[in-house]
């Protein structure tokens, strides 16, 4: 078993909810959801937008690869309606992202997949929560 931890933000929509089913559907295609943060208001991070975040982190156990914890992350996106993927530091809103954080301890280096993320130190959104679930 997996513990992964991932980062969830929102600023579309009811963005409460938003969160709230990202996390059912976590459960329901990755992995039992073992911890969860408290929800944080943000301001967007790497763009401007009159629509502040919701941000949260979840710990998962899971027994899926970490290979099939991204895609499955990334179909949970498309599920929920996220159309647009940031791509090369271009931001945008979104109804749903969820980023893998850290799995265990692992490190992967390829060109579409980076564990620990890369950036997640830059970001209060994610340490603060993150910090409140690690074990």
């Amino acid at each position: 078993m997996y513990k992964v931890y991932l980062s969830l933000g929102t600023n579309l929509g009811n963005r409460k909810r938003n969160i709230r089913e990202a996390i059912d559907k976590i459960g329901e295609q990755i992995g039992v959801v073992e911890r969860q943060s408290a929800l944080y208001e943000t301001k967007p991070w790497g763009y401007s937008s009159p629509n502040d975040f919701i941000n949260s982190c979840v710990m998962v156990l899971t027994a899926m690869a970490p290979r099939q914890v991204l895609e499955a992350t990334q179909r949970i996106e498309q599920e929920m309606g996220r159309i647009l993927k940031s791509v090369n530091g271009e931001y945008h809103d979104r109804i749903i992202d969820i980023d893998i954080l850290m799995i265990d301890d692992l490190v992967i280096d390829e060109p579409d997949f980076k564990i620990p993320h890369p950036l997640m130190e830059e970001r209060d959104f994610v340490m603060k929560p993150l910090k409140e679930i690690l074990m």
